[in-house]
């Protein structure tokens, strides 16, 4: 069965109940056992939306590429992060929405399509949480792009610096060969010491020395 492409029905609804400032919210980077996780916000030129946006897990590598230049070139867009500590000290959800929370203020939003079933708590605007945004909203379609291929770059960076985990290849998720090299390499920085496969291996390292 074909894929229906997303729309912008959620904006022109927003927009109807009198938003002037629609954008769109995703997060990439929960499930890796390492590096950031990154959020973006979207807002779209309505007259100016580049063809061909979707669920960015959908997409190849080099047309995620090819739109993110193109999103960028068209649209308003902000980026941010929360860190391995933050990661670690807050738990995972709730650095996800502090880095969107994080993306959209710039923004200046007076509306957030959020994909997922929960809205950040620290936003300072209305918010419509969408499961399925990514597939379902263009906003949200085209921040998904956008931070997929922000935080991809950051993990080939981070593998440059720390290699044999496989970074550039895996983003930080938990493979075969990530597990196999955190049991061979131990553990760097940039892992989340929270995440379970981690916090064993840490466990282990101590015990022996113990």
């Amino acid at each position: 069965m074909a894929r229906i492409p997303p729309d912008y029905r959620f904006e022109t609804e927003a927009q109807a109940r009198g938003a002037l400032r629609v954008v769109g919210v995703d997060e990439v980077g929960r499930g890796p056992l390492a590096g950031p996780v990154t959020a973006c916000a979207v807002r779209l030129d309505p007259a100016r939306i580049p063809p061909g946006l979707g669920d960015s897990k959908t997409l190849s590598a080099a047309r995620r590429e090819a739109l993110c230049a193109e999103i960028l070139a068209v649209a308003e867009v902000s980026i941010a992060h929360a860190s391995v500590e933050e990661i670690d000290s807050l738990n995972i959800l709730r650095a996800s929405h502090l880095a969107m929370e994080r993306a959209i203020a710039p923004l200046r939003a007076d509306h957030a399509l959020i994909d997922g079933n929960l809205i950040p708590r620290g936003l300072d605007c209305p918010a419509k949480a969408i499961i399925k945004g990514d597939a379902l909203c263009l906003s949200i379609a085209a921040a998904s792009i956008v931070a997929k291929v922000t935080r991809d770059r950051i993990m080939v960076d981070l593998a440059q610096q720390h290699p044999g985990y496989g970074w550039e290849a895996n983003a930080g998720y938990p493979t075969k060969a990530h597990l196999e090299a955190l049991q061979n390499l131990g553990v760097t920085a940039w892992h989340r010491r929270s995440f379970r496969p981690v916090h064993n291996i840490l466990y282990q390292a101590v015990s022996v020395t113990c």
